[in-house]
């Protein structure tokens, strides 16, 4: 069993079924206690999972926080998630 398991967006291109079974799969690796570094577009699904995350613009990290820090941040829920 890896320690470390590092995605880089897996969620890209699938159809929402897909994505959420991804990420279902994600989740349960990490819970079994393997680390998981994730790059993804997908918001609300990865910081949903979460427990640390990083927000970069333009190549700089302009937000970091726990996974639920970043999705109560009013600028992601109107940037990123449009609410």
């Amino acid at each position: 069993r890896p320690a470390l398991l590092m995605l880089d967006e897996p969620s890209l291109g699938l159809s929402p079924i897909l994505v959420k079974a991804i990420f279902d799969i994600i989740k349960e690796i990490n819970q079994q206690g393997t680390t998981i570094l994730l790059v993804e577009q997908n918001v609300f699904h990865s910081l949903s999972l979460s427990c640390r995350g990083y927000v970069l613009e333009n190549g700089s990290i302009v937000l970091s926080g726990t996974g639920q820090e970043l999705l109560r941040n009013q600028h992601i829920r109107q940037s990123y998630l449009g609410l």
